[in-house]
């Protein structure tokens, strides 16, 4: 690049698409889906709807939902050979990587997967939204039976039920994060749906991204007990530990997906008998805000949220996973609606220009 380019690491602030899906505004900690506040459409909306919206523009009306609904049933039934594939893979497979091999698996058999118009792409966003849960719970059977009665049949409690409802509407979009702008990268090459999606899913395991919930419950876990925050945040302190699920590249004025998920928490730990984990979870945070002037994510209190509701702690990113499927989908239909290709520069640092030194002289 010519001298004097600006260089900015992460691409922090800059700008690299228009959306009408997601208004984020970080210096006031406010999030709305095309024009909804984030707060009434996990309060009063179900992820239904909230797919819908994402999908179609508008909040549905009754038939409409009704035929989502019916849509996101008939697609429940993965391909046998899947479930064959599922039992060949190693014990202790980490569960982000079948999702990922899941997606790609569903590409091969989906009649529509190199359909990259606008119709074939909602019709695809419906199946993958109904195919991912089912794939999760179909690989963790064994021992996340749990989760599987919660989506397959067992009545949990309305509080339950609603909580995790708003958990998927939480999580389901959010602009440009690391895992949706993956999404716009690969779908801006003319690739398909579902290799899009594979890559989001690949984006989205990470630490600092959506395996950050998991990181804050095994904190959670590691102290262990309410009386033991202070040690434990002391200790930290000195080692200069990072603390997962605090602080946010956009957010000034704090998540407001964070301070809705801390309510639910709070009632969801009660009803299940874990209220510690949540007590935990404030004081810890209330130790970090102090000391270093951090603020929840929302990724902070899904941790004690999720584990009450009987979500095994290796399930926390593909859980956000489940809800973020619909705001990758909608993302890959807006990019291949108005599409060019998304090819940044780099800024090169190494060597100078030299002179090439034959094997024999070197």
């Amino acid at each position: 690049m010519s001298e004097g380019s600006g260089l900015i690491r992460g691409l922090e602030g800059v700008v690299a698409a228009e959306t009408q899906l997601c208004d984020l505004d970080g210096l006031n900690g406010r999030l709305a889906y095309r024009g909804y506040d984030i707060a009434d459409l996990a309060r009063k909306a179900t992820f239904e709807e909230v797919t819908y919206l994402l999908l179609n523009g508008e909040l549905p009306k009754a038939a409409q939902l009704d035929t989502l609904v019916v849509g996101l049933t008939a697609a429940r039934e993965i391909p046998r050979e899947m479930l064959q594939v599922f039992r060949l893979a190693p014990k202790g497979t980490d569960p982000m990587r079948v999702l990922q091999a899941t997606v790609a698996m569903l590409g091969m058999s989906d009649p529509e997967a190199t359909d990259n118009s606008h119709a074939a792409n909602v019709r695809k966003s419906v199946r993958l939204t109904s195919q991912f849960a089912v794939a999760i719970c179909a690989h963790q059977l064994s021992h996340a039976a749990n989760f599987l009665y919660m989506l397959t049949g067992e009545r949990p409690g309305p509080a339950a039920v609603k909580a995790f409802d708003a958990s998927l509407t939480l999580y389901a979009e959010h602009e440009l994060n690391a895992s949706t702008f993956t999404t716009r990268v690969i779908t801006s090459t003319l690739s398909d749906m579902h290799s899009a999606v594979a890559g989001g899913v690949g984006a989205l395991k990470g630490t600092l991204h959506g395996g950050a919930g998991e990181a804050v419950m095994r904190t959670l876990m590691e102290i262990g007990e309410v009386a033991n925050v202070d040690a434990f945040t002391e200790r930290s302190l000195a080692a200069k530990r990072r603390f997962m699920g605090m602080g946010h590249r956009v957010y000034k004025a704090g998540d407001p997906r964070a301070a809705i998920l801390r309510g639910m928490a709070e009632e969801a730990c009660k009803q299940s008998g874990q209220f510690k984990w949540y007590e935990m979870a404030v004081k810890l945070h209330e130790r970090i805000a102090k000391e270093k002037g951090l603020i929840p994510n929302v990724d902070f209190y899904s941790a004690p949220l999720f584990y009450s509701l009987g979500i095994p702690v290796d399930l926390f990113t593909p859980v956000i996973a489940a809800g973020r499927i619909a705001g990758w989908c909608a993302n890959i239909i807006e990019q291949h609606d108005d599409n060019r290709l998304i090819r940044p520069r780099a800024d090169y640092v190494g060597p100078k220009r030299r002179e090439f030194v034959p094997r024999d002289k070197r």
